[in-house]
Protein backbone atom coordinates (compact mmCIF):
# COMPACT_ATOMS: atom_id res chain seq x y z
CA UNK A 1 0.00 0.00 0.00
CA UNK A 2 1.33 3.50 -0.93
CA UNK A 3 2.34 5.28 1.87
CA UNK A 4 3.70 9.02 0.38
CA UNK A 5 3.74 10.41 4.16
CA UNK A 6 5.97 8.07 5.64
CA UNK A 7 8.44 9.76 8.11
CA UNK A 8 6.71 13.22 8.03
CA UNK A 9 4.48 14.26 11.16
CA UNK A 10 1.59 15.67 11.49
CA UNK A 11 -0.61 17.24 14.09
CA UNK A 12 -3.99 17.65 13.69
CA UNK A 13 -5.50 20.11 16.78
CA UNK A 14 -9.36 19.42 17.24
CA UNK A 15 -8.81 15.45 16.14
CA UNK A 16 -11.55 13.84 18.77
CA UNK A 17 -14.02 13.59 16.29
CA UNK A 18 -15.88 14.70 13.02
CA UNK A 19 -13.73 15.98 10.24
CA UNK A 20 -10.70 16.20 12.63
CA UNK A 21 -10.38 12.89 12.92
CA UNK A 22 -11.05 12.04 9.49
CA UNK A 23 -7.82 14.00 8.49
CA UNK A 24 -6.06 12.21 11.34
CA UNK A 25 -7.12 8.64 9.97
CA UNK A 26 -6.61 9.57 6.25
CA UNK A 27 -3.01 11.04 6.73
CA UNK A 28 -2.43 7.98 8.75
CA UNK A 29 -3.56 5.89 6.00
CA UNK A 30 -0.87 7.78 3.88
CA UNK A 31 1.85 6.68 6.16
CA UNK A 32 2.06 9.99 8.69
CA UNK A 33 3.09 9.75 12.10
CA UNK A 34 -0.27 12.34 13.65
CA UNK A 35 -0.34 13.67 16.87
CA UNK A 36 -4.25 14.62 17.81
CA UNK A 37 -5.14 16.71 20.50
CA UNK A 38 -8.27 17.30 22.00
CA UNK A 39 -9.80 17.82 25.56
CA UNK A 40 -11.79 14.71 25.44
CA UNK A 41 -10.50 12.02 26.82
CA UNK A 42 -11.32 8.00 28.10
CA UNK A 43 -11.09 9.90 31.62
CA UNK A 44 -12.60 13.14 31.28
CA UNK A 45 -14.94 14.99 28.80
CA UNK A 46 -15.30 17.98 27.50
CA UNK A 47 -17.99 20.60 27.52
CA UNK A 48 -19.51 18.57 24.64
CA UNK A 49 -20.21 15.70 26.56
CA UNK A 50 -19.62 13.02 24.19
CA UNK A 51 -18.41 9.50 24.01
CA UNK A 52 -15.80 10.01 21.43
CA UNK A 53 -11.98 10.69 22.61
CA UNK A 54 -8.18 11.23 20.95
CA UNK A 55 -7.26 7.81 22.27
CA UNK A 56 -9.70 6.61 19.84
CA UNK A 57 -8.80 8.76 16.83
CA UNK A 58 -5.28 7.75 17.76
CA UNK A 59 -5.98 3.92 17.22
CA UNK A 60 -7.80 4.69 13.88
CA UNK A 61 -4.72 6.44 13.09
CA UNK A 62 -2.67 3.26 13.37
CA UNK A 63 -5.03 0.71 12.51
CA UNK A 64 -4.70 2.85 9.02
CA UNK A 65 -1.04 2.41 8.85
CA UNK A 66 0.37 5.34 9.76
CA UNK A 67 1.33 6.49 13.97
CA UNK A 68 -1.17 7.66 16.32
CA UNK A 69 -0.19 9.65 19.36
CA UNK A 70 -2.57 11.05 21.44
CA UNK A 71 -1.74 13.96 23.36
CA UNK A 72 -4.92 16.02 25.64
CA UNK A 73 -4.98 19.43 25.04
CA UNK A 74 -7.11 22.32 25.94
CA UNK A 75 -5.93 25.10 22.97
CA UNK A 76 -7.11 27.94 24.65
CA UNK A 77 -4.38 27.01 27.77
CA UNK A 78 -0.79 28.68 26.32
CA UNK A 79 0.86 25.95 28.76
CA UNK A 80 -0.62 23.00 27.39
CA UNK A 81 -0.23 24.23 23.46
CA UNK A 82 3.99 24.76 24.12
CA UNK A 83 4.23 21.75 26.22
CA UNK A 84 2.66 19.80 23.54
CA UNK A 85 5.00 21.35 20.81
CA UNK A 86 7.75 20.99 23.13
CA UNK A 87 6.99 17.48 22.90
CA UNK A 88 6.55 16.84 19.32
CA UNK A 89 9.92 18.50 19.04
CA UNK A 90 11.35 16.46 21.61
CA UNK A 91 10.06 13.00 20.30
CA UNK A 92 10.42 14.08 16.68
CA UNK A 93 12.44 17.15 15.06
CA UNK A 94 10.21 18.23 13.22
CA UNK A 95 6.49 19.11 12.37
CA UNK A 96 5.42 18.78 8.28
CA UNK A 97 1.51 19.50 8.40
CA UNK A 98 -0.30 21.60 11.01
CA UNK A 99 -4.33 21.44 10.67
CA UNK A 100 -5.84 23.51 12.84
CA UNK A 101 -9.55 21.81 13.28
CA UNK A 102 -10.12 22.97 16.74
CA UNK A 103 -13.91 24.49 16.98
CA UNK A 104 -16.14 23.53 19.54
CA UNK A 105 -19.09 25.36 18.87
CA UNK A 106 -22.29 23.68 17.67
CA UNK A 107 -23.57 24.15 21.59
CA UNK A 108 -23.18 27.46 21.73
CA UNK A 109 -24.49 29.13 18.80
CA UNK A 110 -28.17 29.91 18.09
CA UNK A 111 -29.74 29.88 14.81
CA UNK A 112 -30.69 33.23 13.17
CA UNK A 113 -30.38 35.32 16.48
CA UNK A 114 -29.27 38.55 15.75
CA UNK A 115 -26.30 39.82 17.59
CA UNK A 116 -28.47 41.74 20.21
CA UNK A 117 -30.22 38.52 20.79
CA UNK A 118 -27.55 36.38 20.97
CA UNK A 119 -26.48 35.19 24.40
CA UNK A 120 -22.99 37.07 24.44
CA UNK A 121 -21.57 34.72 26.51
CA UNK A 122 -22.26 31.51 24.09
CA UNK A 123 -20.88 34.04 21.37
CA UNK A 124 -17.69 35.21 22.58
CA UNK A 125 -17.05 31.62 23.99
CA UNK A 126 -17.16 30.61 20.89
CA UNK A 127 -15.42 33.25 19.12
CA UNK A 128 -12.67 32.01 21.48
CA UNK A 129 -12.89 28.34 20.64
CA UNK A 130 -12.77 28.97 16.88
CA UNK A 131 -10.55 31.32 16.84
CA UNK A 132 -8.36 32.15 19.62
CA UNK A 133 -7.16 28.12 19.37
CA UNK A 134 -5.89 28.93 16.12
CA UNK A 135 -4.03 31.87 17.18
CA UNK A 136 -2.53 30.25 20.41
CA UNK A 137 -1.13 26.92 18.25
CA UNK A 138 0.01 29.12 15.10
CA UNK A 139 2.02 31.03 17.75
CA UNK A 140 3.98 28.08 19.39
CA UNK A 141 4.07 25.58 16.48
CA UNK A 142 4.99 27.36 13.60
CA UNK A 143 9.00 28.17 14.81
CA UNK A 144 8.80 23.79 14.56
CA UNK A 145 7.25 23.87 10.95
CA UNK A 146 9.71 26.22 9.84
CA UNK A 147 12.38 24.32 11.04
CA UNK A 148 12.78 23.25 7.42
CA UNK A 149 11.46 24.28 4.14
CA UNK A 150 8.08 22.71 2.33
CA UNK A 151 5.68 22.38 5.37
CA UNK A 152 1.72 22.59 5.08
CA UNK A 153 -0.98 24.28 7.52
CA UNK A 154 -4.11 23.78 6.98
CA UNK A 155 -6.77 26.20 8.51
CA UNK A 156 -10.51 24.37 8.53
CA UNK A 157 -13.52 25.89 8.62
CA UNK A 158 -16.76 25.91 7.12
CA UNK A 159 -17.43 27.74 3.25
CA UNK A 160 -15.23 29.08 0.59
CA UNK A 161 -14.24 32.60 0.84
CA UNK A 162 -16.27 32.86 -2.39
CA UNK A 163 -19.85 31.54 -0.87
CA UNK A 164 -18.99 33.73 2.55
CA UNK A 165 -18.21 36.53 0.79
CA UNK A 166 -22.14 36.56 0.10
CA UNK A 167 -24.24 34.62 2.47
CA UNK A 168 -24.95 35.21 5.75
CA UNK A 169 -23.59 32.42 7.73
CA UNK A 170 -26.07 31.26 10.61
CA UNK A 171 -25.74 33.96 13.21
CA UNK A 172 -23.33 36.92 13.71
CA UNK A 173 -21.06 35.07 15.72
CA UNK A 174 -20.58 31.78 13.66
CA UNK A 175 -20.23 34.16 10.88
CA UNK A 176 -17.58 36.00 12.00
CA UNK A 177 -15.95 32.89 13.44
CA UNK A 178 -15.39 31.20 9.61
CA UNK A 179 -14.84 34.00 7.71
CA UNK A 180 -12.06 34.90 10.31
CA UNK A 181 -10.39 31.98 9.81
CA UNK A 182 -10.43 32.15 5.95
CA UNK A 183 -8.94 35.15 6.58
CA UNK A 184 -6.26 33.56 9.15
CA UNK A 185 -5.41 31.41 6.29
CA UNK A 186 -4.54 34.16 3.64
CA UNK A 187 -2.46 36.15 6.54
CA UNK A 188 -0.52 33.20 7.34
CA UNK A 189 0.51 32.34 3.69
CA UNK A 190 1.82 35.78 3.65
CA UNK A 191 3.94 35.11 6.64
CA UNK A 192 4.95 31.78 5.65
CA UNK A 193 5.29 31.75 1.58
CA UNK A 194 8.49 33.78 2.05
CA UNK A 195 9.80 31.13 4.58
CA UNK A 196 9.17 27.93 2.02
CA UNK A 197 5.97 26.88 3.91
CA UNK A 198 2.01 26.79 2.57
CA UNK A 199 -0.88 27.79 4.24
CA UNK A 200 -4.61 27.33 3.08
CA UNK A 201 -7.97 27.58 4.25
CA UNK A 202 -10.01 24.48 3.65
CA UNK A 203 -14.15 23.28 3.83
CA UNK A 204 -15.76 20.24 4.24
CA UNK A 205 -19.22 20.24 2.95
CA UNK A 206 -22.03 18.84 4.35
CA UNK A 207 -20.11 16.64 7.12
CA UNK A 208 -21.42 13.22 8.30
CA UNK A 209 -20.22 14.07 11.39
CA UNK A 210 -21.15 11.54 14.61
CA UNK A 211 -23.05 14.72 16.08
CA UNK A 212 -25.09 15.02 12.25
CA UNK A 213 -25.68 11.41 11.94
CA UNK A 214 -26.90 11.41 15.71
CA UNK A 215 -29.39 14.10 15.19
CA UNK A 216 -30.99 12.27 11.98
CA UNK A 217 -30.67 9.32 13.35
CA UNK A 218 -29.19 7.75 10.97
CA UNK A 219 -25.65 5.92 11.04
CA UNK A 220 -22.93 5.86 8.35
CA UNK A 221 -24.34 3.03 6.88
CA UNK A 222 -27.57 3.84 6.10
CA UNK A 223 -27.04 7.72 5.88
CA UNK A 224 -29.17 7.87 2.52
CA UNK A 225 -32.05 7.30 5.15
CA UNK A 226 -31.80 11.15 6.10
CA UNK A 227 -32.81 12.79 3.09
CA UNK A 228 -36.32 12.08 3.89
CA UNK A 229 -36.84 14.05 6.28
CA UNK A 230 -33.75 16.42 4.76
CA UNK A 231 -33.69 15.80 1.10
CA UNK A 232 -30.48 18.30 0.39
CA UNK A 233 -28.53 15.62 2.85
CA UNK A 234 -28.30 13.82 -0.45
CA UNK A 235 -24.78 15.56 -1.46
CA UNK A 236 -23.30 15.06 2.39
CA UNK A 237 -20.05 13.55 2.63
CA UNK A 238 -17.91 11.38 5.03
CA UNK A 239 -15.44 12.64 7.70
CA UNK A 240 -12.83 10.76 5.45
CA UNK A 241 -13.25 12.55 2.28
CA UNK A 242 -12.16 16.29 3.40
CA UNK A 243 -9.38 14.04 5.40
CA UNK A 244 -8.17 12.54 1.60
CA UNK A 245 -7.77 16.45 0.16
CA UNK A 246 -5.74 17.13 3.01
CA UNK A 247 -3.34 14.08 2.48
CA UNK A 248 -3.91 14.83 -1.36
CA UNK A 249 -2.37 17.99 -0.32
CA UNK A 250 0.53 16.94 2.07
CA UNK A 251 1.20 14.28 -0.58
CA UNK A 252 1.80 17.32 -3.60
CA UNK A 253 5.60 18.23 -4.11
CA UNK A 254 3.92 21.52 -5.61
CA UNK A 255 1.25 22.41 -2.88
CA UNK A 256 2.96 25.87 -3.17
CA UNK A 257 0.66 26.77 -5.59
CA UNK A 258 -2.34 27.04 -3.38
CA UNK A 259 -0.76 29.50 -0.98
CA UNK A 260 -3.73 31.38 0.57
CA UNK A 261 -6.27 30.06 -1.37
CA UNK A 262 -9.53 28.64 0.47
CA UNK A 263 -10.28 25.52 -0.75
CA UNK A 264 -13.14 22.97 -0.72
CA UNK A 265 -12.91 19.18 0.07
CA UNK A 266 -15.24 18.65 -3.45
CA UNK A 267 -12.67 20.67 -5.82
CA UNK A 268 -9.58 18.89 -4.75
CA UNK A 269 -11.20 15.64 -5.48
CA UNK A 270 -11.80 17.23 -9.04
CA UNK A 271 -7.66 17.91 -8.91
CA UNK A 272 -6.54 14.93 -6.91
CA UNK A 273 -8.84 12.07 -8.23
CA UNK A 274 -9.31 11.01 -4.48
CA UNK A 275 -13.04 9.92 -3.56
CA UNK A 276 -15.29 9.59 -0.59
CA UNK A 277 -15.55 6.15 0.97
CA UNK A 278 -18.20 5.27 -1.44
CA UNK A 279 -16.73 6.15 -4.32
CA UNK A 280 -18.23 9.37 -5.22
CA UNK A 281 -16.97 12.97 -5.54
CA UNK A 282 -19.64 15.04 -4.08
CA UNK A 283 -19.31 18.61 -5.08
CA UNK A 284 -21.12 20.63 -1.97
CA UNK A 285 -20.63 23.97 -2.16
CA UNK A 286 -21.14 24.20 -6.02
CA UNK A 287 -23.95 21.87 -5.43
CA UNK A 288 -25.77 24.44 -2.60
CA UNK A 289 -24.87 27.32 -4.73
CA UNK A 290 -27.00 25.77 -7.86
CA UNK A 291 -29.62 23.83 -6.11
CA UNK A 292 -30.37 24.64 -3.04
CA UNK A 293 -29.73 28.21 -2.91
CA UNK A 294 -31.92 28.65 -6.19
CA UNK A 295 -34.67 26.53 -4.28
CA UNK A 296 -34.45 23.41 -6.99
CA UNK A 297 -35.64 19.52 -6.14
CA UNK A 298 -32.94 18.13 -3.90
CA UNK A 299 -31.21 16.21 -6.68
CA UNK A 300 -27.42 14.88 -6.79
CA UNK A 301 -26.91 14.09 -10.62
CA UNK A 302 -23.83 15.43 -11.70
CA UNK A 303 -23.15 16.92 -8.03
CA UNK A 304 -21.12 13.62 -6.86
Amino acid sequence: MEQPLANKIALVAGATRGAGRGIAVELGAAGATVYVTGRSTRTQRSEYDRPETIEETAELVTQAGGQGIAIPTDHLDHGQVQRLVERIDREQGRLDVLVNDIWGGEQLFEWNATVWEHSLERGLRLLRLAVDTHLITNHFALPLLLKQRGGLVIEMTDGTAEYNATHYRVSHFYDLAKTSVLRMAWGLAQELGPRGATAVALTPGWLRSEMMLELFGVTEANWQDATAHQPHFVISESPRYVGRAVAALAADPDRVRWNGQSLSSGQLAQVYGFTDLDGSRPDCWRYITEVQDADKAADATGYR
